[in-house]
């Protein structure tokens, strides 16, 4: 997240928003308090918005806040390490990758629109996963090995099977190759990922306050 004076302005912005406002809602909130840092719940809707926007759904308040936890303990460990941030280049790259996942660029707009996240939004989301993924693809990637009858496995389970389920030809296994072993490379760096995270949550120090009606 952000450093610890972000804790100390946002308190003091609460207090004089308080007072201006007297019974008037607050539109922001510390849902969580991570060492010394915090997570607000523009935080849970910014990353709500997106999951909206990439998969048609978002995951309950709870389940987000997970996951930016995971992604502060992340962050966290690439500043340490001094991991630079992405290009430009490979930010646009990103965000034409989301709009040709989509089916045409009129819905990519319609969903965008549902999802009420303006470009800059989408920009700075792209930026942020992009730079924990390659953090994460730093640390692990190495580590992953990836056995040559994986490889012939996953060809006949997923890409065979499924051509045939569409009554088309497959791609040689061959031609699969490279591809294959990208997919499974990811799957072991996720997977060794998940286990690393788990422990550092263990030692890590949090308090929680979603559930907390707000001040």
């Amino acid at each position: 997240m952000r450093p610890y004076c972000r804790y100390v302005l946002f308190a003091a912005l609460l207090g004089i928003i308080a007072s201006v406002t007297g019974a008037q809602q607050l539109l922001d909130r510390i849902v969580a308090r991570v060492e010394n840092d915090i997570i607000l719940l523009s935080d849970v809707r910014a990353l709500s918005h997106y999951q909206l926007l990439v998969d048609g759904k978002s995951e309950s308040d709870a389940q987000i806040l997970e996951r930016l936890l995971d992604q502060w303990i992340v962050r966290s460990e690439a500043e340490n390490a001094h991991v630079p941030h992405p290009a430009e280049a490979d930010i646009s790259r990103g965000i034409e990758r989301l709009r040709d996942s989509f089916a045409s660029t009129e819905e990519y707009e319609a969903r965008k629109k549902q999802a009420v996240l303006s470009d800059g939004d989408i920009h700075n989301m792209v930026s942020t996963q992009l730079y924990l993924s390659n953090y994460l693809d730093s640390r692990f990637r190495s580590a992953v090995q990836v056995d040559p009858k994986q490889i012939e496995i996953f060809y006949q389970e997923a890409i065979v099977s499924r051509a045939k389920a569409r009554n088309q030809e497959p791609p040689t296994l061959e031609a699969s190759r490279d591809s294959i072993q990208e997919a499974l490379i990811q799957r072991g760096i996720n997977e060794q990922a998940d286990r690393w995270l788990k422990e550092s949550r263990a030692r890590l120090h949090v308090d929680e306050f979603l559930n907390a009606e707000a001040p």
